[in-house]
Protein backbone atom coordinates (compact mmCIF):
# COMPACT_ATOMS: atom_id res chain seq x y z
CA UNK A 1 0.00 0.00 0.00
CA UNK A 2 1.32 3.74 -0.79
CA UNK A 3 -0.89 5.84 0.96
CA UNK A 4 -2.34 8.69 -1.09
CA UNK A 5 -1.19 12.03 -0.79
CA UNK A 6 -2.98 15.12 0.96
CA UNK A 7 -1.89 18.36 -1.33
CA UNK A 8 -2.37 20.41 1.09
CA UNK A 9 -1.65 23.12 -1.51
CA UNK A 10 -3.97 22.74 -3.89
CA UNK A 11 -6.68 22.31 -1.42
CA UNK A 12 -5.42 25.43 0.53
CA UNK A 13 -6.14 27.34 -2.67
CA UNK A 14 -9.55 26.04 -2.91
CA UNK A 15 -10.51 26.98 -0.19
CA UNK A 16 -8.86 30.40 -0.43
CA UNK A 17 -11.44 30.70 -3.01
CA UNK A 18 -14.14 29.82 -1.64
CA UNK A 19 -13.45 32.71 0.79
CA UNK A 20 -12.55 35.19 -1.87
CA UNK A 21 -15.60 35.07 -2.38
CA UNK A 22 -16.94 36.34 0.90
CA UNK A 23 -14.41 38.95 1.19
CA UNK A 24 -15.65 40.09 -2.29
CA UNK A 25 -19.04 40.05 -0.97
CA UNK A 26 -17.71 41.93 2.05
CA UNK A 27 -16.27 44.98 -0.40
CA UNK A 28 -19.36 45.44 -2.42
CA UNK A 29 -20.59 46.32 0.71
CA UNK A 30 -17.94 48.90 1.49
CA UNK A 31 -16.27 46.62 3.69
CA UNK A 32 -13.01 45.66 3.04
CA UNK A 33 -11.14 43.15 5.78
CA UNK A 34 -7.78 44.25 7.50
CA UNK A 35 -5.53 42.18 9.04
CA UNK A 36 -2.96 43.77 11.78
CA UNK A 37 -0.02 41.62 11.91
CA UNK A 38 2.72 42.55 14.74
CA UNK A 39 6.38 41.23 15.03
CA UNK A 40 8.52 41.93 17.77
CA UNK A 41 12.10 40.73 16.99
CA UNK A 42 14.46 39.88 14.57
CA UNK A 43 13.37 36.23 14.28
CA UNK A 44 14.11 34.94 10.98
CA UNK A 45 11.35 32.05 10.83
CA UNK A 46 9.01 34.59 12.19
CA UNK A 47 9.65 36.88 9.21
CA UNK A 48 9.38 34.55 6.81
CA UNK A 49 5.80 33.31 8.06
CA UNK A 50 4.25 36.95 8.66
CA UNK A 51 5.50 37.75 4.68
CA UNK A 52 3.85 35.04 3.63
CA UNK A 53 0.41 35.80 5.49
CA UNK A 54 1.05 39.43 3.62
CA UNK A 55 1.30 37.78 0.88
CA UNK A 56 -2.01 35.41 1.09
CA UNK A 57 -3.95 38.85 2.07
CA UNK A 58 -3.15 40.56 -1.15
CA UNK A 59 -4.05 37.33 -3.29
CA UNK A 60 -7.91 37.46 -1.60
CA UNK A 61 -7.96 41.17 -1.08
CA UNK A 62 -7.82 41.61 2.78
CA UNK A 63 -6.01 44.48 3.68
CA UNK A 64 -3.01 43.88 5.76
CA UNK A 65 -0.55 46.08 8.06
CA UNK A 66 2.50 44.61 9.14
CA UNK A 67 3.94 46.29 12.39
CA UNK A 68 7.45 45.31 13.15
CA UNK A 69 8.90 46.43 16.46
CA UNK A 70 12.21 46.34 18.02
CA UNK A 71 13.10 43.39 19.95
CA UNK A 72 13.93 45.38 23.32
CA UNK A 73 10.17 46.70 22.83
CA UNK A 74 8.14 47.43 26.30
CA UNK A 75 5.89 45.25 26.99
CA UNK A 76 3.26 48.88 27.36
CA UNK A 77 4.53 49.81 24.17
CA UNK A 78 3.16 46.46 22.57
CA UNK A 79 0.29 46.34 24.91
CA UNK A 80 -0.53 49.99 23.76
CA UNK A 81 -0.57 49.36 20.01
CA UNK A 82 -3.05 45.99 20.76
CA UNK A 83 -5.39 48.87 22.08
CA UNK A 84 -4.93 50.64 19.08
CA UNK A 85 -5.49 48.44 16.72
CA UNK A 86 -8.34 47.07 19.13
CA UNK A 87 -9.91 50.07 18.59
CA UNK A 88 -9.34 50.67 14.69
CA UNK A 89 -12.39 50.00 12.83
CA UNK A 90 -10.85 49.26 9.47
CA UNK A 91 -8.78 46.30 11.48
CA UNK A 92 -10.83 43.01 11.80
CA UNK A 93 -8.24 40.70 12.80
CA UNK A 94 -4.94 41.18 15.11
CA UNK A 95 -2.25 39.01 15.15
CA UNK A 96 1.11 38.79 17.49
CA UNK A 97 3.58 36.79 15.76
CA UNK A 98 4.92 34.59 18.45
CA UNK A 99 7.23 33.92 20.16
CA UNK A 100 7.56 37.52 21.31
CA UNK A 101 10.77 38.52 23.40
CA UNK A 102 11.19 37.16 27.20
CA UNK A 103 10.42 40.54 28.98
CA UNK A 104 7.21 40.53 27.34
CA UNK A 105 4.18 38.21 28.53
CA UNK A 106 2.72 36.17 26.06
CA UNK A 107 0.22 35.57 28.02
CA UNK A 108 -0.90 39.40 28.63
CA UNK A 109 -0.58 40.14 24.65
CA UNK A 110 -2.94 37.46 24.02
CA UNK A 111 -5.57 38.57 26.74
CA UNK A 112 -5.07 42.16 24.99
CA UNK A 113 -6.39 41.03 21.95
CA UNK A 114 -10.20 41.49 21.55
CA UNK A 115 -11.69 38.39 21.28
CA UNK A 116 -14.06 39.79 18.57
CA UNK A 117 -10.48 40.35 16.60
CA UNK A 118 -8.30 37.23 17.65
CA UNK A 119 -7.63 35.57 14.35
CA UNK A 120 -5.38 33.34 16.14
CA UNK A 121 -8.33 32.09 18.62
CA UNK A 122 -5.90 32.17 21.37
CA UNK A 123 -7.75 34.69 23.59
CA UNK A 124 -9.19 32.50 26.62
CA UNK A 125 -12.63 33.74 25.48
CA UNK A 126 -12.19 31.69 22.37
CA UNK A 127 -10.65 29.03 23.43
CA UNK A 128 -13.88 28.87 26.02
CA UNK A 129 -15.68 28.81 22.94
CA UNK A 130 -14.00 26.01 21.74
CA UNK A 131 -14.58 23.91 24.76
CA UNK A 132 -17.93 24.76 24.24
CA UNK A 133 -18.28 23.70 20.70
CA UNK A 134 -19.06 27.17 19.27
CA UNK A 135 -16.22 28.67 18.24
CA UNK A 136 -16.23 31.29 15.71
CA UNK A 137 -12.43 31.65 15.28
CA UNK A 138 -10.82 28.25 15.61
CA UNK A 139 -7.04 28.17 15.94
CA UNK A 140 -5.79 28.03 12.70
CA UNK A 141 -3.25 25.11 12.16
CA UNK A 142 -6.18 22.40 13.59
CA UNK A 143 -8.81 24.04 11.87
CA UNK A 144 -6.69 23.48 8.88
CA UNK A 145 -6.19 20.37 9.25
CA UNK A 146 -10.07 19.27 10.19
CA UNK A 147 -10.64 21.30 6.46
CA UNK A 148 -7.82 18.60 5.02
CA UNK A 149 -10.39 16.09 6.29
CA UNK A 150 -13.29 17.14 4.78
CA UNK A 151 -11.62 17.92 1.70
CA UNK A 152 -10.47 14.28 1.18
CA UNK A 153 -13.75 12.75 2.52
CA UNK A 154 -12.08 11.20 5.19
CA UNK A 155 -14.79 10.02 7.76
CA UNK A 156 -14.21 11.23 11.24
CA UNK A 157 -17.45 10.60 13.27
CA UNK A 158 -17.59 7.01 14.52
CA UNK A 159 -13.53 6.72 14.12
CA UNK A 160 -11.00 6.21 16.55
CA UNK A 161 -8.82 9.63 16.75
CA UNK A 162 -4.73 9.94 18.04
CA UNK A 163 -3.63 13.45 18.50
CA UNK A 164 0.40 13.17 19.92
CA UNK A 165 0.65 16.49 21.16
CA UNK A 166 -1.06 18.85 24.01
CA UNK A 167 0.28 22.37 23.01
CA UNK A 168 -2.38 24.79 23.29
CA UNK A 169 -1.85 25.98 19.92
CA UNK A 170 -2.13 22.85 17.95
CA UNK A 171 -3.08 19.62 20.25
CA UNK A 172 -5.93 20.53 22.76
CA UNK A 173 -7.84 22.39 19.93
CA UNK A 174 -7.40 19.36 17.47
CA UNK A 175 -8.31 16.74 20.49
CA UNK A 176 -11.38 19.34 20.92
CA UNK A 177 -12.13 19.40 17.04
CA UNK A 178 -12.33 15.95 16.28
CA UNK A 179 -14.13 15.35 19.45
CA UNK A 180 -16.83 17.39 17.95
CA UNK A 181 -17.23 15.70 15.17
CA UNK A 182 -17.95 12.68 17.31
CA UNK A 183 -14.77 11.02 17.18
CA UNK A 184 -13.15 9.40 20.00
CA UNK A 185 -10.18 10.77 20.90
CA UNK A 186 -6.75 10.06 22.80
CA UNK A 187 -4.65 12.50 24.10
CA UNK A 188 -0.72 11.29 23.69
CA UNK A 189 2.56 13.06 24.55
CA UNK A 190 5.91 12.23 23.22
CA UNK A 191 6.24 10.87 27.17
CA UNK A 192 3.28 8.58 26.90
CA UNK A 193 4.13 5.21 27.80
CA UNK A 194 4.08 2.59 24.84
CA UNK A 195 2.99 5.33 22.52
CA UNK A 196 3.09 2.69 19.38
CA UNK A 197 0.49 0.22 21.29
CA UNK A 198 -2.22 3.69 20.91
CA UNK A 199 -0.45 5.09 17.44
CA UNK A 200 -1.22 1.87 15.74
CA UNK A 201 -4.60 1.72 16.76
CA UNK A 202 -5.38 4.93 15.36
CA UNK A 203 -7.51 5.73 12.42
CA UNK A 204 -7.17 9.33 12.41
CA UNK A 205 -3.67 9.87 13.37
CA UNK A 206 -2.44 13.83 14.27
CA UNK A 207 0.93 14.57 15.25
CA UNK A 208 2.37 17.48 16.45
CA UNK A 209 5.29 16.97 19.06
CA UNK A 210 8.27 19.57 17.26
CA UNK A 211 10.44 16.02 17.60
CA UNK A 212 11.99 15.05 14.28
CA UNK A 213 10.60 12.05 12.46
CA UNK A 214 9.57 10.29 15.72
CA UNK A 215 6.52 8.47 14.27
CA UNK A 216 7.82 5.37 12.18
CA UNK A 217 5.76 3.50 9.99
CA UNK A 218 5.79 0.46 11.95
CA UNK A 219 3.81 2.54 14.79
CA UNK A 220 0.70 2.54 12.43
CA UNK A 221 -2.76 1.50 11.63
CA UNK A 222 -2.65 0.19 8.05
CA UNK A 223 -5.15 2.21 6.53
CA UNK A 224 -4.73 5.55 8.66
CA UNK A 225 -5.06 9.11 8.03
CA UNK A 226 -2.05 10.58 9.15
CA UNK A 227 -1.75 14.17 9.75
CA UNK A 228 1.63 15.60 10.48
CA UNK A 229 1.81 19.09 12.16
CA UNK A 230 5.41 18.87 12.64
CA UNK A 231 8.06 21.20 10.64
CA UNK A 232 11.66 20.56 11.81
CA UNK A 233 15.06 21.30 9.42
CA UNK A 234 18.07 18.35 9.92
CA UNK A 235 20.78 19.54 10.24
CA UNK A 236 21.65 19.62 6.46
CA UNK A 237 19.23 21.74 5.84
CA UNK A 238 16.10 19.04 5.15
CA UNK A 239 12.77 20.16 6.31
CA UNK A 240 10.84 17.32 7.80
CA UNK A 241 8.03 16.61 9.91
CA UNK A 242 7.17 14.66 13.22
CA UNK A 243 6.16 11.42 10.91
CA UNK A 244 8.79 9.32 8.87
CA UNK A 245 7.15 9.93 5.81
CA UNK A 246 9.02 7.42 3.77
CA UNK A 247 8.01 4.13 6.23
CA UNK A 248 4.44 5.98 6.93
CA UNK A 249 3.69 6.23 3.70
CA UNK A 250 4.15 2.64 2.62
CA UNK A 251 1.53 1.61 5.38
CA UNK A 252 -1.19 5.27 6.42
CA UNK A 253 -4.29 5.40 3.66
CA UNK A 254 -3.70 9.27 3.53
CA UNK A 255 -1.00 11.29 4.99
CA UNK A 256 0.41 14.89 4.86
CA UNK A 257 3.67 16.05 3.16
CA UNK A 258 6.00 18.17 4.37
CA UNK A 259 6.56 20.85 3.77
CA UNK A 260 3.02 21.13 1.63
CA UNK A 261 0.43 19.89 4.39
CA UNK A 262 -0.90 21.60 6.92
CA UNK A 263 1.25 24.68 6.60
CA UNK A 264 -0.40 26.09 3.26
CA UNK A 265 -3.67 25.24 4.92
CA UNK A 266 -2.69 27.65 8.59
CA UNK A 267 -2.30 30.68 7.26
CA UNK A 268 -5.22 29.90 4.94
CA UNK A 269 -7.46 29.53 7.87
CA UNK A 270 -5.83 32.82 9.03
CA UNK A 271 -7.30 34.72 6.19
CA UNK A 272 -10.56 32.75 6.57
CA UNK A 273 -10.77 33.53 10.49
CA UNK A 274 -10.19 37.59 9.09
CA UNK A 275 -13.03 37.79 6.95
CA UNK A 276 -15.48 35.52 9.11
CA UNK A 277 -14.44 38.56 12.37
CA UNK A 278 -15.21 41.24 9.41
CA UNK A 279 -18.39 39.47 8.72
CA UNK A 280 -19.31 39.77 11.98
CA UNK A 281 -18.17 42.88 13.12
CA UNK A 282 -21.32 44.39 10.54
CA UNK A 283 -23.60 42.03 12.31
Amino acid sequence: MTAKIIDGKTIAQEVRAEWKVRADALKARGITPGLAVIIVGEDAASRIYVGNKVKACAELGIHSEHIALPADTPETALLAKIAELNANTAIHGILVQLPVPKHIDSNKVLEAISPRKDVDGFHPQNVGALVAGNAALPPCTPYGAMNLLEKMGIEIEGKHAVVVGRSNIVGKPMALMLLHKNATVTICTSRTSDLAHHTRDADILVVATGKPQMITGDMIKPGAAVIDVGINRLPGGKLVGDVDFDSAKEVAGYITPVPGGVGPMTITMLMANTVQAAERAIK
